[in-house]
């Protein structure tokens, strides 16, 4: 690998740097509120961008518009989801076992105590 053999001076240092300088940032006027503006950004002081409300703090701003887009599930959301309506559905064959049961329990029940009273 090359090393240089001596450090390098100052001024030569100074003079390689010499086209290192720092730009403005490019402003603008917001056509709404007339607030000086970075360029390509939400004014601050009235929270409009091109002409549409976009700031949360803005006066006018819509939740709806934030709100059409539904956000991507995940797989483990997904599968989670899955889980759940299946243990859902077994609870509820479960349940639906067991009234049946219940039922039929008091249905024997009943003609058990019919015959008890026809022999009577």
């Amino acid at each position: 690998m090359a090393v240089p053999k001596k450090r390098t001076g100052h001024s030569a240092q100074g003079k390689r740097r010499s086209n290192w300088k720092a730009t403005k940032p490019e402003t603008a006027k917001c056509p709404n509120c007339g607030a000086t503006v970075l360029a390509h950004t939400v004014c601050m002081s009235c929270g409009q961008y091109k002409g549409k409300v976009v700031s949360i703090k803005a006066p006018g701003y819509v939740e709806a518009d934030a709100a059409k887009a539904p956000a991507k599930k995940s797989t483990k959301a997904k599968k989670s989801e899955a889980k759940a309506e299946t243990k859902a559905e077994e609870a509820a064959e479960t349940v639906e076992v067991k009234a049946e049961e219940a039922a039929t329990e008091a249905v024997e029940e009943v003609k058990a105590e019919a015959e008890e009273k026809t022999e009577e």
